[in-house]
């Protein structure tokens, strides 16, 4: 046997030796090996593999080389169809087929006039108008996008014709058999009203097919939202009014009822003014008091110059000195006794505490009443003025020139959306076919 013989021997047998512990990466990394029958030994082990497997392929025998011109060519190929083609799709669209839109814009703002009321302070009373003209700023911002608005300019000018005319495109036009609702998510979309963090100003930017349509709409939806201020001003007004009568209302019942009260209570005890009465009773108990103090001085006078009790000028002084004794014990009952005064069981000062708490009564009735009809009066006064409206500083006017659609940048935009929606699904699909090997 020759060396050459010996040195095959060794390496077929080295082979066979080799090929059982790689077989799972032949599975994964090169063809299927079809199994030969072992009586024909290891010659036909090897010429099958030399014939049927790319021994390039076996992990840590080598590598095959990419085909650097024909990747690059794929490549270019997919960055043609999956960015290049869509971009030239929207040009095509963009200078061919939209239509030139026109912007009209407005600026106003809610302003108030309204008078600051006494004991509040200049910074108080600003932080309250800043607030309530904001509220109405955004109240005006929403009614702009409202359906509301939508259908009642629908009425008026036709926005839908407008929006459907023949200079639009078919893509940008509005289909006029669509339901309002989706006319209303049309308006949205070519109609915008912002707000001024700051200043509160509100600023109204309107599309059309047309410089015409533009401007009318705009001017259309300025007079509504002026309309729409004076209307809530009216209401607040006529609320403040209404209530300010229904309290005034209230205030006349309650002195009504204090008036009735009154008289109610001097037909129960029969005088016009228990507090009077009471004065002049007290004022004859201290007459009478003086008369008897002096009577009894005459008395003392005459028993002190041994004059018989039975003469007459002291039967006399004791007759007057009982008399007025009789008398100001019929005063004093008065004061304590109802009987004297209207026949009743209750006495005086009782009847006195319940004219008190009546003329209590009827003085708040009548503050009050007074009050509320001043109140009333100065709201009559405050709402035939108008507190709040909208001031327009910045009219809409005719656009000379199309600034929608921005082609240039739209296209750029686009470019640049596609190329990035094409890079990120292409390393998606190639780290799932990395995960897949």
């Amino acid at each position: 046997m020759s060396f050459d013989d010996v040195k095959d021997d060794t390496r077929e047998s080295e082979l066979v030796t080799f090929a059982p512990s790689t077989m799972t990466e032949l599975r994964h990394g090169a063809e299927t090996i079809r199994p030969v029958p072992e009586k024909r030994g290891a010659r036909a082990l090897v010429a099958a593999a030399r014939e049927r497997l790319d021994w390039t392929r076996l992990p840590g025998l080598g590598r095959r080389r990419e085909d650097t011109s024909s990747y690059g060519a794929r490549i270019i190929r997919r960055v043609g169809m999956f960015v290049l083609l869509p971009t030239l799709v929207v040009g095509l669209y963009l200078f061919a087929f939209a239509s030139n839109q026109y912007i009209a814009e407005a600026q106003f703002a809610v302003r108030g006039n309204v008078e600051p009321m006494e004991n509040i302070s200049l910074g108080q009373y600003t932080n309250l108008i800043q607030k309530h003209n904001s509220q109405d700023s955004f109240i005006v911002r929403d009614y702009i996008a409202s359906q509301t608005l939508v259908e009642a300019l629908e009425k008026s000018i036709g926005i839908s014709k407008m929006f459907s005319r023949s200079e639009a495109d078919f893509w940008a036009r509005f289909d006029p058999s669509d339901p309002i609702e989706d006319l209303t998510k049309y308006w949205r979309k070519h109609v915008d009203a912002h707000i001024d963090s700051i200043s509160g100003v509100i600023r109204l930017s309107v599309r059309a097919f047309t410089p015409e349509d533009a401007l009318t709409i705009a001017r259309e939806v300025v007079s509504r939202s002026e309309a729409l201020i004076n209307d809530i001003s009216k209401r607040a007004q006529a609320d403040m009014v209404k209530q300010a009568q229904a309290d005034a209302t209230v205030a006349q019942e309650r002195l009504r009822k204090a008036h009735l009260g009154v008289q109610s209570f001097r037909n129960q005890w029969g005088v016009i003014d228990p507090i009077k009465t009471a004065e002049g009773t007290l004022t004859t108990l201290t007459l009478l008091r003086k008369e008897r103090l002096k009577l009894e001085t005459d008395l003392q006078v005459l028993r002190s110059s041994n004059l018989d009790e039975r003469s007459r000028s002291i039967q006399t002084l004791v007759a007057n000195i009982a008399a007025i004794d009789q008398q100001m014990k019929t005063l004093q009952d008065e004061l304590t006794n109802a009987g004297a005064a209207a026949g009743g069981g209750a006495n005086l000062t009782e009847a006195l505490l319940q004219y008190e708490g009546l003329l209590v009564e009827r003085t708040i009735a009548e503050k009050l009443e007074e009050s509320a009809n001043m109140l009333l009066d100065r709201a009559r006064i405050s709402a035939s003025k108008q507190h709040i409206f909208l001031a327009t500083f910045v009219p809409p006017v005719l656009p000379t020139d199309s600034l929608y659609p921005e082609r240039g940048h739209t296209l750029i935009v686009a470019f640049f959306c596609f190329f990035v929606l094409w890079s990120s699904s292409s390393l998606l699909i190639a780290g799932i076919r990395d995960q897949r090997m």
